[in-house]
């Protein structure tokens, strides 16, 4: 399953490199709104399963809208994530079961990129109401299980947002995160089969599909766009 998010998730990077830029200038400057959905959770208690145990998750977020195309948000998110090695093929040494519950909280920024011109406006612009995008990022994790754990995370996503109103937008986004550690699930589960592997590798993830909706405000100047 790892290999499989991984693979998903360098295509989509790729993807995101390679896009042209091609854009105009939004109407507005800022972006501010809301997400809740659900988490799951890959690591040692959980190795195929992404939502086998899932959890609440919520989120505020940010956004500086570049133009149309692009965008910076900031974002603040909490995430309830668990696991139990009893629902996996896999056994622990000695056959002993492992299960833990957790609370991340995730503080970040990333960059977003729609694949169309979105917003609502007049028809020359060639502006889209609805646009796929993708999202790459970098942040903090703090995670609750046995302690507090800190760690840098790597957030990719991918998702679709819509224009319902001028200024109200609806979304919709899966993220997967790579923890750069591997106590978000606890210390007990940290290498329970006593192999060291490479820092990159023996780390855990964690996921989001969340609802969004989000108000902007900021309005830029009517009469500094450029008109052939």
């Amino acid at each position: 399953m790892k290999q499989k998010v991984v693979s998903l998730m360098l295509a989509a990077i790729a993807l995101f490199t390679a896009l042209p830029a091609m854009s105009q200038e939004s109407t507005y400057k800022f972006d501010l709104g809301a997400s809740l959905g659900m988490s799951g959770y890959l690591g040692d208690a959980n190795t195929a399963n992404l939502f086998a145990n899932t959890g609440f998750s919520a989120a505020a977020n940010f956004r500086y809208l570049i133009n149309t195309r692009w965008a910076i948000r900031g974002s603040l998110m909490t995430a309830g994530l668990s696991g139990n090695s009893a629902d996996m093929e896999n056994l622990f040494p000695g056959g002993e079961t492992y299960k833990f519950t957790s609370t991340v909280y995730d503080l970040g920024g990333r960059i977003e990129f729609n694949f169309f011109n979105y917003g609502i406006g007049e028809s020359y612009r060639k502006m889209k109401r609805w646009s796929p995008y993708l999202s790459l990022g970098i942040g903090m994790t703090v995670a609750s299980s046995s302690g507090t754990h800190i760690y840098a995370n790597i957030p990719m996503g991918l998702g679709v947002k819509y224009k319902l109103k001028p200024r109200i937008n609806l979304g919709l986004e899966w993220t997967m995160t790579k923890v750069f550690g591997d106590k978000v699930d606890g210390e007990i589960l940290d290498d329970p089969y006593h192999i060291k592997s490479s820092f990159l590798k023996n780390t855990d993830w964690y996921s989001t599909i969340m609802l969004s909706i989000s108000y902007e405000f900021g309005e830029r100047c009517k009469n500094c766009f450029y008109v052939d």
